[in-house]
Parts: C-alpha cells; sequence; structure tokens
C-alpha cells in the first residue's frame, strides 16, 4: 500500500507540474502508468485522474484569490443591477462564464467515450490508443508552434471580447482528448487571436476553474458512491488525498513560475517537448 501511495503522490506532482503548461497533464496521467506498468485499478481510474485536477484547482483558487473574490463580487453586482457597463471585473466575469460553456458541454457528452479509451481501470491501454495519444500530442505542438510563430501578441485581457471567449472555450472543449492539452489548447488560441503569451496564459488559468470544479464535484459523488458500495477500501481512499495534495503544491508553483516565465519567453520549449514525448510513446507503444 505505501507504494501505491506514492505512486499517487508521484502522479499528483506530475500533474501539478504539466497542468498549466501546454504539454497535456492527462497525457502525463495516461503515459506514466503504463509506461510503468501502474496497474492499480485506483490509479488508472478516470475519478482519481479528476481528483488530481482538483488539486491543481485548489492551486489556481489560492493563487488567484483575490481575483476570484473580486470577479465573484462583481458578477454578483451585475446580475443584481442587470447591468455590466465598463466594469472590466464585471465584463471579464462573464467572459468566464460564456467561454465554460463550450467545455463543460463536450466534457459531458464525451467522458464516457474518453474513459473507455484511456482509463481501463486495473489493465494496460490499448496501443492503438496510445499511437493516437502520441499523434494527437505532435499535432498539437504543431498547432502551438504556428500561434506563437504568426501570434501579434499585442493585446491584453483588458482587450479580450466576448467573440474571442467563445473562440478560446471553443480551443479549450479540445482539450478533452489526453494530449491535447487545456492549457496548450487556450494559449494556442489566444495567441492566434492576438493575446500576449502572459495574458493568454491568465485567461487559460481563469477558464479552468469552472471546468474543473462541474467534473470534481461528479468525481467525489462517484468516489463516495464507490467507497459505500465496498468497491474502494479505506485504505485506497488514501490515495485520493495523497495526489490531491502533491497536486495543488506542485500546480501552485508551476502557475507562479509560467506566469513569470511567459513574459519573456516562447512557448517554443514546450512544442520541442511534445514532439519528443510523442516520439517516445509511438516508439513504445509499437515496438516494445
Amino acid at each position: 500500500m505505501i507504494i501505491t501511495i506514492l505512486q499517487s503522490i508521484v502522479l499528483g506532482i506530475i500533474q501539478g507540474a504539466t497542468e498549466f503548461i501546454p504539454v497535456s497533464s492527462s497525457a502525463h496521467l495516461v503515459i506514466v502508468p503504463w509506461l510503468f506498468g501502474w496497474n492499480d485499478a485506483v490509479l488508472t481510474s478516470l475519478s482519481f485522474d479528476v481528483s488530481l485536477h482538483i488539486g491543481t484547482l485548489l492551486a489556481v483558487l489560492i493563487y488567484f484569490a483575490k481575483d476570484w473574490w473580486r470577479l465573484l463580487k462583481a458578477g454578483v453586482m451585475s446580475i443584481i443591477e442587470r447591468k455590466i457597463g465598463d466594469d472590466p471585473d464585471r465584463r471579464m466575469a462573464w467572459l468566464i462564464v460564456i467561454g465554460t460553456i463550450p467545455g463543460g458541454l463536450v466534457g459531458m457528452l464525451a467522458e464516457d467515450f474518453i474513459d473507455g479509451l484511456f482509463h481501463q481501470s486495473g489493465s494496460q491501454i490499448h496501443t492503438t490508443a496510445m499511437v493516437v495519444m502520441a499523434v494527437i500530442i505532435a499535432l498539437w505542438g504543431l498547432v502551438l508552434w504556428l500561434a506563437d510563430e504568426h501570434g501579434s501578441r499585442t493585446e491584453g485581457l483588458s482587450g479580450l471580447t466576448f467573440k474571442n471567449a467563445i473562440l478560446i472555450g471553443l480551443a479549450q472543449a479540445l482539450a478533452v482528448f489526453p494530449g491535447i492539452s487545456r492549457s496548450g489548447s487556450t494559449i494556442a488560441a489566444g495567441l492566434f487571436l492576438g493575446f500576449k503569451r502572459e495574458a493568454a496564459a491568465r485567461f487559460s488559468f481563469y477558464l479552468s476553474a469552472p471546468i474543473i470544479i462541474g467534473a470534481g464535484l461528479k468525481s467525489v459523488y462517484e468516489i463516495l458512491k464507490l467507497q459505500s458500495s465496498g468497491m474502494i477500501t479505506s485504505n485506497e481512499m488514501l490515495l485520493f488525498p495523497a495526489g490531491m495534495l502533491a497536486a495543488a503544491v506542485s500546480g501552485f508553483i508551476c502557475i507562479h513560475w509560467l506566469l513569470s516565465y511567459l513574459q519573456k519567453n516562447s512557448v517554443k520549449p514546450f512544442v520541442y517537448y511534445r514532439w519528443a514525448l510523442a516520439l517516445l510513446v509511438f516508439v513504445l507503444a509499437v515496438f516494445r
């Protein structure tokens, strides 16, 4: 059991380290157990995957606590007064709501399909699924490269429009497939629309919170249901907080680092990492 707890902590650290940089945390949570043969039914379940995302949600909520409180108050006041006006906080609150809708809808519709492909509890994932993931990782690396190369990078968050929010939200919806990356899709969309790297990343972080909250609440319900039915033991329940805490700590560190990094640097190193990872997964899936 101690080994399994350590594995959950490792996965939590990986989740936090890869959730906010555009390399796909979901892909890493599939690849690492597949690579090392970790077949524990809990660790390879979608519920555990989502619980780690709750850990990174905590990182986002804590890191941007002042922003969330300000935006929440502004959003409530816009409803009470029935107007947005020129208040940038009211505007941002509704931009987040609108940008969240596409990802929420696609997530609900595609969850069972993705679960069947990449979350086969207690067994190894099919080779075809891993090859498909490798292709997705590589192709989205190209998309990210093109976005960084051709985006004007002139706009800050003040230039975000409702049309932009919908387009970035549609990009986030693509991240339901492991390998694309929520941050990768939204940052790429933001760059294509002319936003600065740091602004694109910040809005990406804002958009992640509502989606993870929705998925997290559903996951908590399913975990408690499995425990009550005896399918998850009390010892196995320890895996969830261990992984979540590790994800929260590493996620908080990663947010701080990435926002600082993107003020002066390109996303291309992440592109090169994606291509190397895609090659590794493809070779191992086909030849091992």
